[in-house]
Order: C-alpha cells, then sequence, then structure tokens
C-alpha cells in the first residue's frame, strides 16, 4: 500500500453546504434517507409520496427536473433558465440553499449553480442502496442487516466498509451473472459524470489495464525517484489498484480528481466538461509524465509512454492542384478521429427523397471523412509545380492505426456567425467489429490511381485493420445541461456505468444509445483480454490482482 500524503485531500464543500451541515448537523440527510428508493434497475432515487410523478410546491407543474428543500422538504421543479421555481426558493428563502435532485439523488447547490459532494449524504444514500439490493436476500443477510439498523449515527444506518463489502459480496453471489473483475461504479463528486465516463473506459481499455496492473508505473518507486510532488500517472495506478482489488462498493476518485486539477488547472471547477476534452487532456497528462523518460523514446524518435502506445495514430493529408496535378502530402498525428454527423450519408438520392429520413452510420461518416474536399477561394494551394496558388482537393486518410481507436462524434455545434450553439440529437448506426483497410492511406491512394500504384512507401498491409468495440460514451439531455453514462463490452457482455450504478444491458440497448464517443481495440487483444480477465464472484480481499496479457 502506498503511503498517505498529505496533498491529497477529498474536494471542500461549498461554503453554503458546509454552512448548513454546521448550523443544521445531519438531521437532513436522515429525511433523505428515508425518502430513497432503489429501482430494479439499481438507481436510487427520491419517492417523495405515493404519487409517481412528484409535482412543485410554487406552480403544481409536473414537468422538468425535481428538486427538494433540505430544511422544509418542499420539492420544486426546474424547467429552464428562465423558469426555475428552485432556484426563486434558494434566494427568497435564507438557508435554504441546498437542495436534492429527487431523479438521482445527489445534493445542488443553488447558489453556487453546481452539483457539490459530501462524504456523509454520500453514505447515507449508499446504505439505503444496499438495504434496497438485500431485501429479497436470505435470512442471514437481513438479519444481518437487521443488526445494523440498530448501529445508528444522526443520519441513519452506520454501516462500515467490511460491512457493506460484505453486504456487496454476498449479492455477487446471489446474482444471476457475477460481474467481471474491476466492474466498479465512480462516485459522481458533483457534475463529473464527464470524468467518470472516460474513467471507465480507461481503467477497462486493454492496453492501459495491462500497464498499469502488471506495475509498468509503480507508484512507490515514482515518488522516491521523482521530485515532483503530484504525479498523475500515480494517482491513475492507485485508481487501477483501487478498482480491480475485488472490492464492490463506488469508489470515490477524489485524489485523482484534485491531482487532474494540479495539472489542469483550466479545468478545476465543479461545472461540468466536456467528456472529450476531459479524454484528450488525460491523455496530454500522462504523455507529459511518461514521456519525459528516455526508455520512452524510440531510436526513431517515436514516443513509447502508455498513451501513445495506446492510442497514437497517423493521418495522411493528401492536397492535389486541380490544374496540374501535383500532390503535397503531409502526415498529422492523432489520438482520436473526429467524424461529423450532420452531413453524413447525405447522398443526391436522400436529398431528392425528402420523405425518407438519411441513416447515419459510422461507415458513413467515415467514407465523408476520406472524401476528396474541394478547398475554397481563401485556401487555395501555393503550388510547386505551377509556383502560384491554385485551386485544390483536400483528400483524408489513415496512415497508421493506433491499438485503441477513439471516434469522436461532433453532436455540438457552435455558430459564430449566429451566435449560437446546439447539439444534434440524431441517432447512428455503429457496427461492433469494424475492418478499418478501406479508409487507409494505401487503399485511399490506390483507389485514386487504380492499378498504375502497386506499393509505395511504407505500405500498411501488415498491420491489423480489425477491431472490436468495447465502450461506448453517450450524452443525453441539453447542450447546457446533460449527462454522461459508459456502456462496456466484456466477455461479449454489455453494461451501463452510470456513475456509482453498473447494470447489466442488451446490446439493443447500446445501439438504441446516443453515441459520443466509441472505442474500438484491436481484435486480437480484444479476445484476448476475455480470456484473461476473471468473471469470478468479487473477494474480499483488498490486495487481489489479475494480470492482462495480450499488449504492452
Amino acid at each position: 500500500m502506498c503511503p498517505s500524503n498529505n496533498l491529497y485531500k477529498n474536494p471542500k464543500p461549498c461554503k453554503h453546504l458546509a454552512d448548513y451541515k454546521l448550523k443544521n448537523g445531519l438531521c437532513g440527510y436522515s429525511l433523505i434517507q428515508e425518502c430513497c428508493r432503489t429501482t430494479p434497475y439499481g438507481r436510487t432515487t427520491l419517492e417523495i409520496s405515493k404519487l409517481e410523478i412528484p409535482r412543485c410546491s410554487i406552480c403544481s407543474g409536473c414537468h422538468g427536473r425535481f428538486y427538494m428543500c433540505l430544511i422544509c422538504s418542499s420539492v420544486l421543479c426546474c424547467l429552464s433558465p428562465e423558469s426555475n421555481h428552485a432556484l426563486l426558493h434558494s434566494q427568497s428563502q435564507n438557508g435554504h440553499e441546498i437542495l436534492v435532485d429527487i431523479e438521482r439523488a445527489e445534493l445542488y447547490c443553488f447558489v453556487c449553480c453546481d452539483q457539490v459532494y459530501d462524504p456523509d449524504f454520500d453514505k447515507a444514500v449508499m446504505c439505503k442502496h444496499i438495504m434496497g439490493f438485500s431485501r429479497n436476500e436470505n435470512e442471514g443477510v437481513e438479519s444481518e442487516l437487521r443488526l445494523s439498523k440498530r448501529r445508528r449515527l444522526s443520519f441513519g444506518m452506520d454501516l462500515d466498509s467490511k460491512n457493506m463489502k460484505r453486504l456487496f459480496f454476498r449479492r455477487d453471489q446471489k446474482s444471476k451473472s457475477c460481474f467481471p473483475l474491476g466492474l466498479r461504479g465512480l462516485n459522481n463528486l458533483g457534475n463529473t459524470c464527464f470524468m467518470n465516463s472516460v474513467l471507465q473506459v480507461l481503467l477497462h481499455a486493454p492496453p492501459l489495464r495491462n500497464y498499469f496492473l502488471s506495475d509498468r508505473h509503480n507508484r512507490e518507486v515514482c515518488r522516491k525517484m521523482s521530485s515532483d510532488r503530484l504525479c498523475l500517472p500515480c494517482d491513475i495506478d492507485l485508481m487501477f489498484s483501487a478498482v480491480f482489488s475485488g472490492d464492490r462498493t463506488p469508489y470515490s476518485p477524489a485524489k485523482f480528481l484534485y491531482s487532474w486539477w494540479q495539472h489542469s488547472e483550466n479545468f478545476a471547477t465543479y461545472e461540468q466538461q466536456d467528456a472529450h476534452e476531459f479524454f484528450i487532456s488525460m491523455l496530454d497528462r500522462i504523455h507529459d509524465k511518461e514521456g519525459k523518460s528516455s526508455l520512452a523514446i524510440k531510436d526513431n524518435g517515436d514516443c513509447q509512454c502508455i498513451a501513445h502506445r495506446a492510442f497514437y495514430g497517423l493521418l495522411r493529408s493528401d492536397v492535389t492542384c486541380a490544374s496540374c496535378g501535383f500532390t503535397s502530402t503531409t502526415h498529422d498525428p492523432c489520438m482520436d478521429i473526429s467524424l461529423d454527423l450532420s452531413t453524413c450519408n447525405s447522398s443526391p438520392k436522400n436529398l431528392a427523397d425528402k420523405s425518407s429520413k438519411p441513416k447515419e452510420s459510422l461507415g458513413g461518416c467515415l467514407d465523408l471523412f476520406t472524401r476528396p474536399e474541394k478547398l475554397g477561394s481563401d485556401q487555395k494551394l501555393y503550388c510547386e509545380n505551377c509556383q502560384e496558388k491554385q485551386d485544390a482537393l483536400k483528400q483524408m486518410s489513415i496512415k497508421k492505426l493506433p491499438l485503441v481507436l477513439c471516434f469522436h462524434i461532433k453532436r455540438f455545434e457552435h455558430s459564430p456567425t449566429r451566435k449560437m450553439s446546439r447539439k444534434i440529437d440524431r441517432h447512428m448506426q455503429f457496427p461492433f467489429s469494424l475492418d478499418m483497410k478501406p479508409y487507409l492511406a494505401s487503399s485511399i491512394v490506390r483507389k485514386r490511381y487504380g492499378n498504375r500504384i502497386f506499393s509505395f512507401d511504407s505500405d500498411e498491409s501488415d498491420i491489423s485493420t480489425e477491431f472490436e468495440i468495447f465502450a461506448v460514451v453517450t450524452h443525453s439531455g441539453m447542450l447546457e445541461s446533460g449527462h454522461y453514462v459508459t456502456y462496456l463490452r466484456l466477455r461479449n457482455q454489455w453494461y451501463k456505468c452510470d456513475d456509482a450504478w453498473i447494470t447489466e444491458v442488451d446490446e439493443e440497448v447500446v445501439r438504441a444509445s446516443q453515441c459520443y464517443l466509441m472505442y474500438y481495440v484491436q481484435k486480437m487483444l480484444y479476445h484476448k483480454s476475455c480470456e484473461d480477465v476473471s468473471c469470478q464472484p468479487m473477494s474480499l480481499r483488498a490486495d487481489t490482482f489479475v494480470p492482462i496479457a495480450g499488449c504492452c
């Protein structure tokens, strides 16, 4: 175990939450705990009345998002920024700033306009969550819970970590199918669903999982040899140890969040962030630390840090002069591929038939990405052959495929001329198995020049082009306020990771989801990871690890 570090602390609660607890203690949490109800799908919500649909105490409306005041238990609605009775209540009543999101059972401060995290509140909800899951279990567990009920704090049951682990372990033994090792929920620390969704992907990406679980980054050795007091890979290593320890209780990545804030100060806020930006920021921070080592640089100059070994690819850009045919070729590194959704598959046939809705698909987006594009008049190419600026065609292709292929679907549009932003909600079809050969530079160039081209420098024919999907990050809701959820594919079974809640889902649910980030891994690595990942019931030992082979 790594020695404790005084630098790492849970993020401090907001001033208004601290004032509330100082004045009222944990009394409000006791009421919230009594209202908690665990759904059959594993989510904990608030049940404030026998009616299925709550109503606002001010307008009696039943639409929008609902919040419950911790002081007076009033139920308030939030339809839009212009119609926000919850905000009006917090502004008109002194000390009523902290409310609870009824649907998600999470604290929200309407003065800070932000979700807030409190370990005491989280413990109260989790205790009731375990109770809800344990109602139908055997008499032994029920009697144990009854004993636990007698040990109370001011906010409810006092289930220590040992008892919580035991109950989760027995629940897993009773479940129809055992979750794979490492499948563990992540607590929302205040609008951090964007972080949790990406962390679930990285925790189960075979190259990263193999790297950290095989102790390739030893945090104890790193802190002895490095002068840096904060090391993001060390915190990632700590998180891997916790998630793959066998403990099934939701994990709070507070230390990691604090460390990431120190490395990315522009993201140091409890406000909702973009999951794609967080993903790129994570890889950059890992590269900044791991890429400094001389061992991380190959003779050809390629970085061998785990971020680049897993996600690094190379794009090829060909710009061809429309006058003489001269082609200028450049190569650009990439950690993901961003694809346009708004115009993919908009063929002339589909546009002519207004009654038929164009079907968006990943293949259509990739076809659009690699399709020749005529550059505008303000983007004319200076042709070295013609010695002047000429009209040109630009075509993108993939020069080098990574081990893990990330597709970013551009669902958020920003128009500087109209000064407005919007989200594209259209559904997109995507395959679980994907062959990237048609989009390689070798295939694109051969298609362009036909049989006149038989081979060229650095042919990619020896690279595996078959990929299997293993994770999908989805975004639901509006542009200003939405929610991120991750679907993980482990041993050909899909699991929904919604912050602290993990549930098993059918593949139809995943296909119908609104994908935002899609992660594919090379087919060989996916099948190898399926063989290596244990699917045994969770062990109570905190130091259980399963080595993952197959890459890195």
